[in-house]
C-alpha cells in the first residue's frame, strides 16, 4: 500500500476491529478499519500533521475507550510536545490535551496512561480539578469562528447543555450608561 507505520511502531492502538499508527515519514495519521487504511489525519488538520510529524522524535498512540477516542502524543527536541485526540463518534480531531504521555491504555473502560514510571487514571475528579501527572491544569476552550459573518458555520463536535447560560454584561456599555448625563 501506500502507507506503513515508518520507524514508530509506538504510536499503535487498537480498538475492537479498528487499529491506528502514525506514518511519520509521510506526515499522516492512519487508521485501518473493515474499509481498509484511512489516512485520518486529513480530517481537517491535514497541514498540521504534516508540519509536525516530520519534526518529532516520538509519536506516541493510546486508545481511550470511556471517551472512544484516538490520543496520539507528538514529542519534539525542543520540548514543544501536544496531544492531540481523535474521535470516533464524531470522525474528527476534537481536542488538544493538557497531558503528554508515554504510553496508554484502556482497562475495563477505565483509561491510564503513564508518565514518569507512574502510571495515572483519567477521568476522576480531583478536589473538583482538572489534575494531569500531579499538576493542577486551567482547563479552558478556544472557539474558532472565521472572519465572515455573513457564512453560515456547521459544528460537528460542539454541544451544549445546562439549564441557564452565563450572562455577562456588555461592560462598554454599561460604562458609557453611567457616564452618560
Amino acid at each position: 500500500g501506500d502507507y506503513g507505520i515508518s520507524k514508530n511502531p509506538e504510536s499503535f492502538a487498537s480498538q475492537a476491529y479498528k487499529a491506528y499508527f502514525s506514518d511519520r515519514s509521510r506526515g499522516v495519521i492512519l487508521k485501518l478499519d473493515g474499509q481498509g487504511v484511512i489516512p485520518i489525519s486529513d480530517h481537517g488538520m491535514k497541514d498540521w500533521f504534516a508540519d509536525n510529524l516530520v519534526n518529532t522524535t516520538n509519536v506516541i498512540g493510546s486508545y481511550d475507550d470511556k471517551k472512544d477516542s484516538y490520543n496520539v502524543t507528538l514529542t519534539k527536541s525542543n520540548h514543544d510536545d501536544k496531544t492531540v485526540s481523535f474521535g470516533e463518534r464524531t470522525n474528527g480531531w476534537t481536542s488538544f490535551k493538557s497531558f503528554i504521555q508515554e504510553g496508554g491504555l484502556s482497562l475495563n473502560n477505565r483509561y491510564y496512561t503513564f508518565k514518569g514510571g507512574n502510571i495515572w487514571r483519567h477521568h476522576v475528579s480531583v478536589n473538583g480539578t482538572a489534575n494531569f501527572y500531579g499538576i493542577r491544569q486551567n482547563p479552558y476552550v478556544d472557539a474558532l469562528f472565521n472572519q465572515l459573518p455573513g457564512s453560515v458555520k456547521s459544528f460537528g463536535s460542539l454541544r451544549y447543555e445546562g439549564s441557564q447560560s452565563k450572562v455577562t454584561l456588555n461592560l462598554i456599555d454599561e460604562e458609557y450608561n453611567n457616564n452618560v448625563t
